[in-house]
């Protein structure tokens, strides 16, 4: 059986955002959205937002929202909202793009959470970690020997958890399948990045559906190396 490629699509591309046992920041999932926007369903539902020669061009794919007891669970994310599930892990199908976001500082993952995360990482052809997010990684081991990046002010101690990682502090970064990004914000800088790369521009053909979505919605393009966002002297702060 060939191996499944998300920039040519055969069949629906699962998506699935995990939520663990705990709060998850709200901000850390929103990156989900941008590939809705260049979804079928997406396209079928407001089929005036986008040009008529782009509209054959939606990506067929399915969402999930994840957790341990799928409906019968509701999740919180942070500023009051509550999602209900889609999807156990018992009867979530193999997911081809994951997303996770981060938890409460102080929760640690069950083992049947580890188990799924690490099932997850296996089956999928991309592993995203937004903000706190980094954490379900190492807990899961993904990350030895492998190039990251988490949030700048929690490098120091990402690096003491997970020595066996190369840490750096770029807005993202993109080691084999994994991909790790830094606070909150950067989620979306790694999402666009993500698509651009997937689906890329394709030149004298003209403007495809991604290229379009992304500059109509004003996806961020940022300088990956934090040029443009050096990070304050906290030393220095007034209080």
């Amino acid at each position: 059986m060939s191996e499944f490629n998300l920039s040519e699509p055969t069949r629906a591309i699962h998506v699935g955002v995990v939520l663990m046992n705990s709060i998850t920041e709200a901000l850390d999932v929103v990156p989900v959205d941008i590939l809705h926007g260049v979804s079928e369903k997406f396209i079928e539902s407001m089929p005036s937002l986008v040009p008529e020669p782009l509209q054959k061009q939606g990506l067929p794919i399915e969402f999930h929202w994840v957790s341990e007891n799928g409906t019968k669970d509701t999740r919180q994310l942070s500023s009051g909202l509550n999602v209900t599930p889609t999807d156990s892990f018992a009867d979530c199908p193999a997911l081809d793009i994951v997303l996770v976001g981060a938890h409460h500082i102080d929760y640690h993952l069950t083992a049947t959470e580890l188990a799924f995360i690490q099932k997850a990482y296996t089956d999928c052809s991309a592993f995203m970690t937004v903000c706190g997010g980094i954490l379900v990684a190492v807990e899961a081991g993904l990350v030895a020997h492998k190039t990251v990046t988490g949030p700048r002010f929690m490098l120091p101690q990402l690096g003491a958890a997970a020595p066996a990682a190369t840490w750096v502090e770029k807005r993202y970064v993109q080691d084999g399948k994994l991909w790790t990004s830094g606070a909150l914000h950067n989620g979306l800088d790694m999402m666009a990045a993500f698509m651009r790369q997937t689906w890329p521009s394709r030149g004298s053909q003209g403007m495809m559906l991604v290229d379009y979505g992304l500059v109509v919605g004003s996806a961020p393009n940022r300088d990956i190396d934090y040029k443009d966002e050096p990070l304050p002297n906290m030393s220095a702060a007034s209080v």
